[in-house]
């Protein structure tokens, strides 16, 4: 049974990525979890209202902030949705990804949840900020979707789909795949990308249907194999070719509201495919 108890939410002032707090709040609400929302004070902040230092950065209000810039961008829900959670602010200063690692040891967060991309703390946050954190941690980080909408856009899980590359962290993957779609009732699909199946000659390319074949075949068996030894049942979807094209259409086809996938600094097939899978999918990614 999943106990995420502790959620830490880095916002960024004032681009605050409203639908990663809106995802926040959902899961805070079922899940019971205290969310500590947490900024790093930099110049841009100061420019922007965040006070220098002293009582009145003591005093500063990022909540009530935020709500302010959501009510601004016309998103009336933010405020509602927060409201009976246990929110904790934490300011600090320094590098943001360090900061963001060290706050989530110390205070023992369950989950990392940040928006994917857009000007963070002075950097790109994909690749930067966020790569830093992929690699610093052991908490499962939640990245919202790489793609532009609305802050007002209900969140909710129906469909959970899980990539799966057969490494040595597939069952705590599709563990958490499986208890997240348990508590939500969604649909389960484990989804696993083989070697491409195309090959190039004279006139163009063609696909080599015994060599697919094999591929498919053995995918499947092994993905049977996972679900016997987990005592689990999920739908199955397998595809060949590019990792990060082929989970977008599997996330596509099974309308999947979230994507679990393995951190990418361990072993597997999607370790070296873990920034683009990101940026391909539309819709959240966790990684654990």
């Amino acid at each position: 049974m999943l106990n995420i108890k502790k959620i830490l939410l880095p916002i960024d002032f004032p681009n605050t990525w409203l639908p990663v707090v809106h995802q926040a709040a959902t899961l805070a609400h079922h899940f019971h979890s205290e969310i500590v929302m947490l900024h790093v004070v930099t110049a841009q902040s100061h420019a922007a209202g965040v006070p220098e230092d002293g009582p009145e950065l003591a005093g500063w209000d990022m909540l009530a902030e935020m709500v302010r810039v959501a009510q601004k961008n016309l998103d009336q829900s933010l405020g509602p949705e927060l409201a009976g959670l246990a929110i904790r602010r934490v300011l600090v200063k320094g590098d943001p990804a360090q900061a963001i690692v060290q706050t989530a040891q110390m205070e023992k967060a369950d989950l990392i949840m940040m928006a994917s991309h857009g000007y963070t703390f002075n950097h790109f946050l994909l690749g930067s900020v966020t790569a830093k954190v992929l690699d610093g941690t052991e908490c499962p980080i939640w990245t919202g979707a790489h793609v532009q909408e609305s802050p007002v856009q209900e969140f909710a899980i129906r469909n959970v789909l899980c990539a799966v590359d057969f490494g040595p962290r597939s069952h705590k993957t599709v563990s958490w795949a499986a208890q997240m779609a348990a508590e939500f009732g969604a649909r389960l699909t484990l989804a696993h990308v083989t070697a491409g199946v195309e090959l190039w000659g004279p006139g163009g390319s063609y696909v080599n249907p015994e060599w697919k074949e094999a591929l498919v075949g053995d995918a499947a068996q092994h993905l049977a194999e996972l679900q016997q030894d987990m005592d689990i049942k999920a739908d199955v979807f397998i595809g060949s070719g590019d990792v990060p094209k082929i989970l977008s259409e599997a996330a596509k086809q099974t309308k999947a509201d979230l994507l679990v996938t393995v951190c990418y600094p361990y072993g597997g097939n999607l370790r070296t495919h873990g920034y683009a899978i990101i940026c391909a999918v539309p819709i959240p990614v966790l990684s654990v």
